[in-house]
């Protein structure tokens, strides 16, 4: 089964020239980028921020030692924005200056998370492409072929020619809508991570004075005002 498939795909390579061997190449470099940048993302909960919203409910309950324990490890952008907002409460670093350290970190890994994607995104536009290229070379080709041929044209060689031609950009096609699909997914939980990094970070430091003139309240007085 595995050699009909090996031989099946080499007879279409060798049918189609170097645009459908470059498309495959794109198509196993996307397909590599798709399962890292997926497992990626569900194994560290991009788009979800579910722990992160736990933490920070048990820290408005008063329980900072249980929100510690319910997120050792932060691993998405809104779990290290959280922890690190935390730290700093705890710190009794004033407002403003806890908006710019957790700013700097957020973009950070925001920027981490999204390598990749924008190359998926480059897959998904330029294969089409290419696959539109082989198809008006193939069908230059085939026209040339008519022209030479003259009046003893062979139908059956014509088709041939323009099938394979075709070929192309049904293989471009066939690469560009699943990765555009994958990307759509990717950006989109990629945006829910930016709005929840901003909610939950605004949430804990809401009761926080807005400028470092003003004394932040000791750290037992905040959490009893979180909760509140």
């Amino acid at each position: 089964m595995l050699s009909e498939i090996i031989a099946q795909t080499a007879s279409l390579l060798q049918i189609g020239g170097p645009v459908v061997t470059v498309i495959a190449g794109l198509s196993v470099i996307a397909l590599a980028l798709v399962l890292v940048k997926v497992f990626e993302f569900l194994s560290c909960g991009i788009g979800t921020a579910k722990r992160a919203g736990d933490v920070i409910r048990l820290w408005q309950a008063g329980r900072p030692g249980d929100a510690r324990q319910r997120m050792p490890a932060p691993k998405s952008a809104a779990e290290k924005a959280v922890a690190v907002t935390l730290q700093l409460l705890e710190s009794r670093v004033p407002r403003q200056d806890i908006e710019e350290r957790v700013s700097v970190e957020a973009t950070g890994n925001l920027h981490h998370f999204s390598k990749g994607v924008r190359a998926l995104e480059a897959i998904a536009q330029i294969a089409p492409l290419i696959g539109l290229f082989g198809t008006v070379l193939g069908m230059i080709e085939a026209f040339q072929a008519l022209q030479s041929a003259g009046t003893n044209v062979d139908p059956s060689a014509l088709a041939g020619g323009i099938w394979v031609a075709l070929m192309t950009t049904a293989a471009g096609l066939g690469v560009a809508m699943p990765v555009s699909l994958v990307v759509t997914w990717l950006e989109g939980r990629l945006e829910a991570e930016r709005v929840a990094v901003e909610t939950l970070t605004s949430t804990l430091l809401m009761q926080l004075p807005a400028t470092t003139e003003d004394a932040p309240q000791p750290l037992a007085e905040q959490k009893f005002a979180y909760a509140r």
